[in-house]
């Protein structure tokens, strides 16, 4: 086997390269690099930029309107957007919900909704979880009931990720109770202006306003609105789900995390010794590089099967959120002292106020808290572990 790259992927690469070289503005590079707080314009700026090339979509096939790269190109692009300071693409529309409506929509649910998608003009939330139905999604209540030429929706879904900027919603609701519960879910596209609909903040433990609930009080969907079959929504959810988990690998994202992690490691702090001279430490940031690099020939195996995403995304989510929370974990420790306080304002581009240590761990103590999330959205890692027995080991 030959892991190396081959020449015109090496020119590809460099062709990225000079690509966000040329284009990635300053503003967002800053705030990337830095940790700083996200903004709805910013993410939406870069997708413009990135439309314009042609590349919003790097794993789009080119009939509808990505660059029809394969799995290596789409690794490398998404690994050097990374270590430019890019900012990550929004997963819901590009990689969750767009592969749904190549797959199971009707052209004219193409035509209408993935122009928006990649060119960012639509921003897309998940309605997935509810108060009773996280990991045991099928035991969800949300309702659709058919009148006429729509559904009304009742019910609430909750941890809706950015939900306050969305401009659509996917939603999985229930339209039938004949069988087992997985049998009477449908997928529902639900424009988030719809009278009846209700956005209500959900503050995190590093104080962001990040997810929400989200409910539905007599909301009118047109039954064009309806993706595939009813009652034939779970199926699309585990497509769906097996899109998301391969994304939640992130190992452009954890690669320039590792490479600011040997940084941090590297400098000297208050006059202390740099952590890289710490023999345990050094040890176990090579076990961390051995682990990163070990998913990333994983996440290479699973792009590369011409079936696509299987059970097997669930091994790229649980190792993938595992080596995530552990740089995480490992940055706040080697940032020490400074890391332990946790000023919000500070994470505006424009902060001049006083601060506890130096700018750069300014962000690690919320970083840390965010990050425990990752080994439970997507599909706990306890559920994943159950989907590699029963489906991968046949047990």
């Amino acid at each position: 086997m030959d892991l190396n790259y081959t020449p015109e992927q090496d020119e590809f690469r460099e062709e990225v390269r000079k690509f966000l070289e040329d284009n990635l503005p300053d503003d967002i590079r800053r705030r990337v690099k830095e940790r700083l707080r996200p903004t709805k314009e910013m993410t939406q700026r870069w997708q413009q930029i990135l439309f314009k090339r042609g590349w919003g979509a790097s794993t789009w096939p080119a009939e509808a309107g990505g660059p029809g790269w394969d799995p290596i190109q789409q690794l490398i692009f998404e690994e050097e957007c990374a270590a430019a300071g890019a900012p990550r693409q929004l997963d819901f529309g590009l990689r969750m919900v767009a592969p749904v409506i190549m797959t199971f929509g009707s052209e004219e649910q193409k035509r209408r909704f993935l122009p928006g998608i990649l060119s960012g003009e639509d921003w897309w939330c998940q309605g997935y979880s509810e108060p009773g139905a996280g990991s045991d999604l099928a035991s969800l209540k949300t309702r659709a009931v058919r009148e006429g030429d729509h559904y009304i929706v009742n019910g609430q879904k909750t941890w809706t990720t950015l939900g306050q900027h969305a401009d659509w919603i996917f939603c999985l609701v229930r339209t039938g109770t004949e069988g087992k519960p997985q049998q009477g879910i449908s997928f529902l596209l639900i424009d988030m202006k719809t009278p009846g609909i209700e956005v209500r903040p959900i503050i995190m433990l590093d104080g962001e306003h990040e997810i929400n609930e989200v409910y539905f009080d007599n909301v009118k969907v047109p039954v064009e609105n309806l993706v595939g079959e009813e009652n034939k929504g779970w199926t699309y959810a585990k497509f769906l789900l097996g899109h998301e988990r391969t994304g939640l690998a992130n190992v452009g994202q954890w690669k320039a995390l590792m490479t600011r992690l040997k940084q941090v490691a590297r400098e000297t702090r208050d006059g202390q010794r740099a952590l890289i001279e710490n023999t345990r430490f050094r040890d176990r940031l090579a076990q961390l590089d051995i682990e990163l690099r070990a998913l990333e020939l994983t996440v290479l195996r699973v792009l590369t099967n011409e079936k696509g995403p299987g059970p097997q995304a669930s091994i790229l989510k649980i190792r993938g959120t595992e080596v995530g929370q552990a740089l995480f974990e490992l940055l706040m420790e080697a940032m020490g002292p400074d890391a332990m306080a946790h000023i919000p304002d500070a994470l505006e581009l424009d902060y001049e106020g006083p601060r506890v240590g130096a700018r750069d761990a300014a962000p690690a103590a919320g970083d840390y808290f965010n990050m425990r999330k990752l080994s439970i959205f997507g599909g706990s890692n306890e559920i994943q572990r159950n989907i590699i027995a029963q489906m991968v080991l046949g047990l």
